[in-house]
């Protein structure tokens, strides 16, 4: 299985500072490598535009091979996210107006092509054009970073 980050689940994962949880960032790591864990450049545009971390800015650097492009099919896919009036709120109008990073709709593309799992904090609500509500409405899994961790039986 091949989980999606978005940008607000690695803000979480920040939290877990590698001096205190060496584990946890042992395990985390070893997916990465593997393959399990990915994402898309601009989750790694948007944690570069506002996380000033350093720990979470080196790992970036060292991990840029999981930020990846979006293919062909995922940008097909992006355009049928828009093509729904309603989840064209998914880029607001701040990041349209400064030229931010908008990463939501590749990160669903990504998993929707790569048949994975999106990882986020935002939480469904009704009638909302949030990560969780388009994943609903296209049937692509979605859950938040302790579902994630929970899905990989880790305990600590």
């Amino acid at each position: 299985m091949i989980y999606v980050f978005d940008t607000s689940s690695l803000v979480v994962l920040k939290n877990f500072y590698p001096t205190n949880f060496p584990s946890l960032w042992s395990h985390w790591d070893a997916l990465v490598q593997n393959g399990t864990v990915v994402s898309v450049r601009e989750v790694r545009a948007e944690l570069e535009n506002r996380d000033s971390t350093d720990f979470i800015q080196e790992w970036v650097k060292r991990n840029k091979s999981i930020f990846m492009k979006p293919t062909p099919d995922e940008l097909m896919f992006v355009s049928q996210i828009f093509s729904i009036p309603h989840f064209q709120a998914l880029i607001g109008t701040q990041a349209t107006l400064r030229g931010t990073p908008v990463a939501d709709p590749f990160v669903i593309a990504a998993a929707k092509v790569k048949s994975g799992v999106v990882v986020t904090e935002e939480r469904l609500k009704p009638n909302a054009a949030k990560i969780p509500n388009v994943c609903e409405h296209f049937k692509i899994p979605c859950t938040n970073l302790e579902g994630f961790m929970s899905q990989q039986n880790w305990s600590f």
